[in-house]
C-alpha cells in the first residue's frame, strides 16, 4: 500500500474515533437519545438538513444545544412564533443618524448551525424564508446578497400538526429536509437516568469540543469517498419508483392511497445518508442494510397519501415498510 494511502487510511481512522467522541460527549448530557444524534450527524456531515418531530419535553432542543457544544461552529437558536417575521430571521436594513446612511443588520440565520425551534408555529412567509435560507445557502437584503456561512446546518423541531397553533409545512418545502425523524418517549431505564441527572440542581453540562470545521470538511470528503456499487444504485431507483408506481412492484393494496411519491432529492438522501450509515460503521462501501436503515427517515415526509388512506387507518410507516419488503435487490 502506497504511503499516502496509509496516510489517508490512519486520517480516516482518527475521525471516525473522532465521531465517537462527540457521541460520547453528547451523552453525557443527554440519556437515551442516540439515534437523534446519529441523524444529526448525518445531516450535518452530508449537507442535509433535519425536520425532528415529537411532543415537546423530549429533549430534541437540549440534543441540538448540547451537539452544538461538541463542534466548534457558531450556533444560533431561533424561536419561531407566530408574530415573527422574515426580517427577524434574515436581518434588515436600519438607519444610522449619526451617518445618515442605511446599514445592514444581519439576522440570527447568519450561523453554522441553526436550531429552528418550533418551524410550524410562524406563518408560511417565516417558513419560506427559512426554506430559501437552507436550498440557497445564501440571503438577500435590501439590493445585497450575502452567502451564507459553510458548513450550514438547519435542525428544525416541529410539534406535531394536530397541536393547537401549528402552522402545517407544505408538502414542496418539507421536502428541502433530507429526514424527518420522529422522536418517541424514552424507555423506563432511560427516563429514570434522565430524572435522577437532571434533578440534581448541580448537574454539570460542560461538554468538550471535539470537531472543528475543518474536521467536518475532511470527514464530509472521506464519506464522498465511499463506495457504492452500481446493483445497490438501481436498488434506491427501485425504491424511489416504487413509492410512485406501487401497482407495478406488486403493492396493489396501496396502489389507491399514494396522491404523490418521493421527489428525486429522495434518492440523492437515500445515497449520501447510506454512505454516512457504512463511514460510521467504518467500512470504506455501502450494504443494503445500509440504505435500509435510513429508508424511513428519508422518505416519510416525502410519500403524500390521499384521504382514503387517512379514513382507511393507511400509514406511511407501513408503506415504506412494504416497499422494503417486496422491492428485490437485482
Amino acid at each position: 500500500m502506497a504511503a499516502d494511502e496509509l496516510i489517508y487510511q490512519d486520517r480516516v481512522k482518527t475521525n471516525q474515533q473522532k465521531i465517537k467522541q462527540v457521541l460520547k460527549e453528547v451523552g453525557k448530557v443527554v440519556v437515551g437519545q442516540t439515534y437523534m444524534v446519529n441523524r444529526l450527524l448525518i445531516g450535518l456531515f452530508t449537507g442535509g438538513h433535519i425536520l425532528l418531530e415529537g411532543v415537546p419535553g423530549l429533549a430534541k432542543t437540549l440534543t441540538i444545544n448540547t451537539l452544538s457544544k461538541a463542534l466548534r461552529l457558531d450556533f444560533q437558536r431561533i424561536q419561531f412564533t407566530p408574530d415573527l417575521l422574515p426580517s427577524d430571521l434574515i436581518g434588515t436594513m436600519i438607519y444610522n443618524q449619526n451617518a445618515s446612511i442605511f446599514e445592514v443588520k444581519k439576522g440570527p440565520i447568519f450561523a453554522n448551525l441553526i436550531l429552528a425551534d418550533e418551524v410550524n408555529r410562524s406563518p408560511a412567509k417565516v417558513q419560506s424564508a427559512l426554506l430559501e435560507a437552507m436550498q440557497e445557502k445564501q440571503v438577500t437584503i435590501g439590493e445585497t446578497t450575502y452567502n451564507l456561512d459553510l458548513p450550514f446546518l438547519v435542525l428544525a423541531t416541529q410539534n406535531p400538526v394536530e397541536h393547537e397553533g401549528t402552522y402545517p409545512l407544505p408538502e414542496a418545502q418539507v421536502d428541502r429536509f433530507m429526514m424527518k425523524v420522529y422522536i418517541d418517549y424514552p424507555k423506563k431505564s432511560d427516563e429514570l437516568e434522565i430524572m435522577r441527572r437532571m434533578a440534581n440542581m448541580s448537574f454539570n453540562d460542560t461538554v468538550a469540543k471535539v470537531l472543528s470545521k475543518e474536521d467536518i470538511f475532511a470527514i464530509r470528503n472521506e464519506i464522498n469517498q465511499v463506495q457504492i456499487s452500481e446493483t445497490l444504485e438501481k436498488y434506491i431507483i427501485e425504491l424511489v419508483f416504487a413509492s410512485r408506481r406501487p401497482a407495478e412492484y406488486d403493492l396493489n393494496e396501496y396502489a389507491n392511497y399514494i396522491q404523490f411519491g418521493v421527489s428525486p432529492r429522495a434518492s440523492i438522501a437515500l445515497n449520501r445518508a447510506a454512505k454516512a450509515v457504512a463511514y460510521f460503521d467504518e467500512r470504506d462501501y455501502v450494504l443494503p442494510e445500509d440504505i435500509k436503515e435510513v429508508a424511513h427517515d428519508v422518505m416519510n415526509h416525502r410519500i403524500i397519501l390521499n384521504y382514503e388512506a387517512e379514513a382507511d387507518g393507511i400509514r406511511t410507516k407501513d408503506f415504506i415498510e412494504a416497499i422494503l419488503r417486496k422491492v428485490p435487490i437485482s
